[in-house]
């Protein structure tokens, strides 16, 4: 079971001894960086945890699975998110 964000928030509160409002405008501040970096095309790193880029998708030619007729499908943005070492370690465990 994956935590929502008041999962998050709540568990963020717990661990730092902040109220639970505090909690939520840290959980929405890093929210809002992350998406302004990637929006900008920043990398975001956070050492042991995970890094995050905004990466270029080419465009290229697929296929409608319905009607099997060719489509162009245009360049596009994504993310890539990369495991940092603490990360990897802590879900080899």
């Amino acid at each position: 079971m994956a935590y929502n964000k008041s999962d998050l928030v709540t568990k963020i509160a717990q661990k730092s001894h902040l109220t639970k409002s505090q909690a939520e405008a840290a959980v929405n501040a890093f929210q809002d960086v992350f998406v302004e970096a990637m929006k900008s095309g920043e990398g975001l790193k956070l050492t042991g945890l995970f890094s995050a880029e905004r990466v270029r998708r080419a465009a290229r030619t697929g296929r409608n699975p319905r009607t099997g007729e060719t489509i162009q499908i245009p360049a596009t943005y994504g993310v890539r998110i990369s495991a940092g070492s603490l990360l990897k370690k802590a879900v080899t465990e």
